[in-house]
């Protein structure tokens, strides 16, 4: 006869377990409605009577009977301070307040992602404007970009779900946010080229450089720049001697070195000179024109000496940007003039080098001193024979390897009418040097090279070449 009631009675405490139950033995079909708690001793059945305790949500175990309040979106974490020191590696379906009061912060994105993952952000402190948050990307792209984010507003708050590798986690809700990716420096002026995600301005002349928008950290702040001087120019000469060289303009250049670094720009017009080369005469002859963009001013590259016949002494080349190479005289004793100094004035790296001294020797051959380059100095004079030119410095700053503010080179003179050996200009666009009765050459345009020396009274030294301005920065 089936059983319809078990009484309590009958039962003892913890007689009835798993192994005192045939297997299959109750079924829903014998089971007539629920089984009410008021079936049940104490109207429940305790956890330590389950097999199983607990319950994973979002991949946290909880225990049954607790209350938990599940989002629909994220499970938010307690604060997290972030000042930069440290970096917190997000968690998909979680949220972060963040605080940023003591300095500005860095949060990452997890290092793997499923289409679907959900991270979210909040300004705990309300100072995002003033120590911005900085979201690493940790190997992924962010709305498509390969930057890092930044937010920069007080009070954001930013939702990010993962896509796909094309364009990686996504910003599906923003409040109070201006930006949040890198943005960039937008200018004008100048001739403007594009190299990769940079845009490159050239100045030949005197202009203006007009940043209408600056970026951030994650984007770019600040500008590369290459600024020359004009050369200065070669030394004249009397007949029977020569010439020094002129000295190659100053040299200040950013561009790819980071001790050095770039500099900081803000909206606004800066205003472009471009320091022409010095005169080499045919009178007398002068240093190169200072060239300037913002705090940087690179000086004037320094005339080389005069050569002097019956004179005391050679003529002293002049300091500049690089010096002058010293001029030769054939007076009696024997007094050549030495090489004016470069980085005059001084600036740090320095922004060119000496030029070299003259060579005089009563009633024989004279050699007078090259200009220095920005890479190396001037040589000196030899018998008849001029200095070479100081090398000048090779820069990819424009995307193609250029060398520039080459020296001048010495003029030479040999003793009864001989020509002599003329000094070759400096690599980057130093000029030669004369000969007799052949003229020196100018330093070429827009490289801030020096003039040649001249040799024998053969016309004049040559002309100092114009300087040159170029500016880069990151633009995408």
């Amino acid at each position: 006869m089936a059983i319809t009631k078990l009484p309590r009675s009958g039962i003892a405490d913890n007689s009835i377990n798993a192994s005192k139950i045939e297997d299959g033995t109750i079924a829903i079909a014998e089971v007539s409605g629920t089984i009410s708690n008021a079936k049940l001793k104490d109207g429940e059945i305790a956890n330590a009577k389950l097999s199983n305790s607990t319950i994973t949500i979002r991949g946290t175990s909880r225990a049954l009977g607790t209350s938990v309040t599940i989002n629909p979106d994220v499970d938010w974490q307690s604060i997290v301070v972030s000042d930069g020191s440290t970096v917190t590696t997000m968690v998909a379906g979680r949220g972060y307040f963040v605080n940023n009061t003591s300095a500005a912060g860095i949060v990452k994105l997890p290092a793997s992602g499923t289409a679907g993952d959900t991270i979210a952000i909040k300004d705990y402190a309300g100072n995002f404007g003033t120590n911005k948050l900085t979201i690493q990307r940790n190997g992924h792209k962010i709305q498509g970009n390969t930057n890092d984010s930044e937010i920069g507003t007080n009070r954001a708050s930013v939702v990010l779900v993962y896509v796909d590798t094309t364009k990686g986690w996504l910003f599906t809700n923003e409040h109070n946010v201006d930006n949040l990716g890198g943005t960039f420096i937008a200018a004008t002026g100048g001739t403007v080229a594009t190299s990769g995600d940079f845009k490159i301005h050239s100045f030949t002349g005197d202009s203006n450089f007009v940043v209408s928008q600056v970026g951030n950290s994650v984007g770019s702040t600040t500008v590369d720049y290459l600024v020359i001087a004009g050369g200065g120019g070669g030394g004249i000469a009397d007949t029977g001697v020569s010439g020094g060289g002129g000295g190659a303009g100053g040299y200040r250049e950013s561009f790819p070195n980071p001790a050095t670094g770039g500099l900081s720009v803000s909206a606004q017009t800066y205003p472009i000179t471009v320091g022409g080369g010095g005169s080499g005469g045919p009178s007398s002859s002068t240093n190169g024109s200072n060239s300037v963009f913002s705090t940087i001013t690179s000086a004037g590259g320094g005339k080389g000496g005069a050569g002097a016949a019956g004179g005391p002494a050679g003529g002293t080349g002049s300091n500049g940007g690089s010096g002058g190479g010293g001029g030769s005289n054939n007076s009696n004793p024997a007094n050549p003039g030495p090489g004016g100094s470069g980085n005059t004035p001084p600036v740090s790296p320095p922004q060119g080098n000496n030029g070299g001294n003259g060579f005089s020797f009563q009633g024989h051959s004279f050699g007078s001193g090259a200009g220095g380059g920005a890479g190396a100095v001037g040589a000196g004079g030899g018998p008849g024979t001029g200095g070479t030119g100081g090398a000048g410095v090779t820069s990819s700053i424009n995307g193609t390897p250029t060398a520039r503010a080459g020296g001048g080179g010495g003029a030479g003179r040999q003793p009864l009418g001989g020509v002599g050996t003329k000094g070759p200009g400096g690599a980057g666009g130093g000029g030669n040097g004369g000969q007799a009765n052949l003229g020196a050459t100018a330093g070429t345009a827009n490289t801030g090279g020096g003039g040649g020396g001249e040799s024998d009274g053969s016309g004049a030294g040559g002309a100092g070449g114009k300087g040159i301005i170029i500016i880069r920065y990151k633009f995408q």
